[in-house]
């Protein structure tokens, strides 16, 4: 082979085959040992971004179901809160109600025992009024009269 000399920016000649040979296997050595692991670790890390979206995504429904649940309870304990509530308000009333009629009718009791205590006090005295009224009465005529009565 001949040299060709001219000037120019590319030559064709055995160092170009070389140079193409040389980085053809560059190109292949760069592929193997740079591009292919960085591919499979790109492929690796966008499966594993993947599955944590959907795991995300899976925990979110998860998530809301439980709100939801939660929700559901509360509402229900709110619901049996009110209903015990109303019992109670319920059974006090109640209580409170036989409370008034029992103390209703000690007071009606303690009335009757003292209506018939003060009658009888009323009546001892008529009896003791009586008595006095009669011998003031005679006492009266006596001295009225000026003389003696007896009855």
């Amino acid at each position: 082979m001949q040299i060709i000399s001219n000037i120019a920016l590319i030559t064709i000649n055995e160092t170009l085959i070389i140079q193409l040979i040389s980085f053809l296997v560059f190109v292949f050595l760069l592929n193997r040992l740079m591009f292919r692991p960085l591919k499979s670790q790109m492929k690796q890390r966008d499966s594993h971004i993947e599955t944590i979206k959907e795991k995300t995504k899976e925990n979110k429904k998860k998530l809301q179901g439980m709100l939801e649940l939660i929700y559901d309870q509360e509402a229900t304990a709110k619901k049996e809160a009110f209903a015990v509530t109303e019992q109670l308000k319920d059974t006090g009333t109640f209580q409170a109600a036989e409370i008034m009629e029992i103390s209703k009718n000690k007071i009606i009791s303690f009335k009757e025992k003292i209506e018939a205590d003060v009658n009888y006090q009323i009546s001892n005295a008529r009896k003791s009024i009586e008595k006095e009224a009669e011998i003031l009465a005679m006492n009266i005529m006596e001295k009225a009269l000026s003389r003696r009565l007896e009855l």
